[in-house]
């Protein structure tokens, strides 16, 4: 899920007040993080704030996020120089004066860096220095092609480009209208040459070599093909019909192999994406076809699926260049069309669904890759709190929000929504995995294999949909945190709820865990309706532990409101408790301890004071001796 390197999402830092107005006008417009120094920008205005400059931003550079930086130019230069090592897979780096009235793309112009600054332009009505000479007097990038061409050997442009700037001139072969419309210097008898071919031809240093995307590769495979078999049925094709692979745009299939994993490991082993038509396109392709069958039509709907599929991907002007090829288990076909083609409107994607846990809602505590995924997602689905908690996470995307309650309506929701190809976030508060909807995903899954559709109510197409779940900070350790450690040593979790399971059961695992001097983090702890579950559980403990068992009462965790208390076991009681509060019960070895500032902080021992060696265990020993020894 991870964006590549240099093209990852941007995010705009800003370090002062006088740059929060840019910061806020060219985040939103371009649809991005904001991230602000905490020592000098309010609270409250950006997604997240930091404190060390220096450090954060060569995290941001590291991650290949691009940065937009509203700071003085030369101290990001200073602070990015030590991450420096090969502009072809570094992001862009953008600076602009507080004001936004002076932009220049200070590294990766050739790699997006030029067109961020001129939409960054754009906003802010802002002058754009662009200082690549390429561009400037050729109105070109010769290592930065646009979208549908691929360069061959980019480790040969600068130089090219360079001889381009001293008066050499280049011949053009094949046809690009990027290239037609430039400024270049052409001559039809220049020894420089630029070639546009979907073959593979020879690069060199005076040979620049661009592959455009006009190739559909078609797939079809049985249940469980080998990934492997079907990449080398692949690489066999190109290499006897000498095409280049670069010049594949996508892999293509039936529908119904929407979550077949051999066509999803020869597209990640092209890098392009895979998609997906359904049987009555295909069918409409019959007439084209040089391989129809009649069994394939009984089987699946359609007369054909490698070669349909690559037709229907190369378009009505498109033309079948590689008939049908069977290997074990897969055959595969490809299709030219006569413009690069765009994946993004062929078929549909496999559908995804990413079921993530934000934590307790503060923007802090989300994770970059919950934030990553948030990002990618076309579509968020949640309880309307939840949904809320996201602020800017959730600008332009397309809300599903639902009450509390609700949740197996919630998580088919998103499962079908997911299955028209659109990728959707679940969102869950704290973990997905812990008392979340994660669980109810797989749950929903299982029980649609083995029931007809009508009965579980998920349609076979929700059923190949790609998840993914992406961990947050649970209730629990937020609370934990808050308090000290008081889950230093071993502990479980119970949630008190009898909704979904019997109060009976709840009871016994209560005393189990009480027997077994766990700590104990209760999760429900109370409700509107339920008011005795929490006192039960109290009494139960209590026959097992010491009345002063430190009990840690953690409310509105990381947001607005947050409350974090600590009480002996004895005085719990449910009227300190509601239903945004986790309740963590010590076991009979949780201790207080009170710093300096006179806080007191909770926390179990994990037994470092018995370890051998340990200055603890000598002081332990030399107290024991000592009361001893008096009368």
């Amino acid at each position: 899920m991870m964006a590549e390197a240099g093209r990852g999402a941007p995010v705009v830092v800003i370090l002062t007040p006088d740059g929060l107005e840019s910061g806020l006008r060219i985040a939103a417009a371009l649809d991005c993080e904001l991230h602000a120094a905490r020592a000098r920008v309010p609270d409250g205005f950006a997604d997240r704030m930091f404190g060390d400059v220096a450090a954060h931003l060569r995290m941001l550079f590291a991650a290949g996020r691009a940065i937009v930086a509203v700071m003085a130019a030369g101290a990001l230069v200073r602070i990015l120089a030590p991450c420096l090592s090969d502009k072809r897979s570094e992001p862009p780096v953008v600076v602009l004066s507080p004001d936004g009235a002076d932009i220049v793309p200070l590294l990766g112009g050739h790699h997006g860096g030029n067109d961020l600054a001129r939409r960054i332009g754009e906003i802010t009505n802002g002058h754009v220095a662009i200082t690549t000479a390429g561009d400037n007097r050729f109105a070109v990038a010769l290592d930065e092609p646009p979208a549908g061409y691929r360069l061959a050997n980019p480790h040969h442009a600068k130089a090219f480009m360079a001889r381009l700037l001293s008066g050499a001139s280049l011949r053009l072969e094949g046809e690009a209208p990027w290239l037609s419309r430039s400024r270049l210097p052409f001559d039809g008898t220049a020894d420089q040459v630029v070639v546009v071919s979907d073959e593979v031809i020879e690069a060199h240093a005076r040979r620049l070599v661009y592959h455009p995307s006009t190739l559909a590769l078609g797939l079809g495979a049985e249940r469980h093909a080998d990934g492997q078999d079907a990449i080398a049925l692949v690489e066999r094709i190109l290499a006897e019909k000498r095409l280049a692979r670069q010049s594949i745009a996508c892999v293509v299939s039936l529908d119904l192999k929407a979550d077949e994993a051999a066509v999803h490991a020869v597209a990640d082993h092209l890098a392009v994406p895979a998609r997906f038509f359904d049987a009555a396109r295909l069918e409409r392709e019959t007439p084209r076809l040089r391989n129809p069958s009649d069994r394939v039509f009984a089987e699946v709907g359609c007369h054909g699926v490698a070669e349909a599929a690559a037709l229907a991907a190369a378009g009505r002007d498109g033309a079948l260049i590689v008939e049908k090829t069977k290997g074990k288990r897969v055959t595969a076909a490809l299709a030219r069309a006569p413009v690069p083609i765009d994946p993004d409107k062929v078929g549909h994607a496999r559908g995804q669904l990413l079921v993530v846990g934000i934590g307790p809602g503060s923007a802090s505590w989300c994770s970059p890759e919950v934030s990553q995924m948030i990002g990618e997602a076309s579509d968020l689905v949640g309880y309307s709190l939840y949904l809320d908690l996201l602020g800017s996470l959730a600008a332009d995307k397309i809300r599903h929000d639902f009450d509390l309650g609700h949740e197996e309506a919630r998580v088919r929701h998103a499962m079908e929504l997911a299955a028209t190809g659109r990728t959707v976030a679940l969102v869950c508060s704290g973990d997905a995995g812990i008392y979340a909807m994660a669980t109810l995903v797989f749950e929903l899954l299982d029980k649609a294999r083995s029931k007809r559709e009508t009965e579980i109510g998920l349609s076979d197409a929700a059923r190949r949909i790609a998840i993914a779940v992406a961990p947050g900070i649970s209730a629990l350790q937020a609370a934990a945190a808050r308090a000290g450690a008081p889950l230093g040593h071993d502990f479980c979790t119970i949630s008190l709820s009898d909704l979904l399971t019997p109060w009976p059961v709840i009871e016994a695992r209560v005393r189990a865990a009480a027997e077994a001097d766990f700590v104990i983090a209760f999760y429900n702890p109370v409700s509107q309706r339920r008011r005795v579950q929490l006192a039960h559980a109290r009494d139960i403990l209590l026959h097992n532990r010491p009345a002063d068992t430190p009990v840690v009462l953690a409310s509105n965790l990381g947001r607005k409101g947050e409350r974090v208390r600590l009480c002996r076991l004895a005085d719990l009681r449910v009227e300190d408790v509601d239903m945004l509060t986790v309740v963590i019960v010590g076991s009979s070895m949780t201790r207080l301890v009170s710093t300096g500032d006179g806080r007191q902080w909770a926390y179990t021992p994990r037994g470092y004071a018995g370890k051998t060696g340990s200055a603890m265990a000598a002081s332990t020993e030399e107290t024991t001796l000592l009361q001893m020894r008096k009368p």
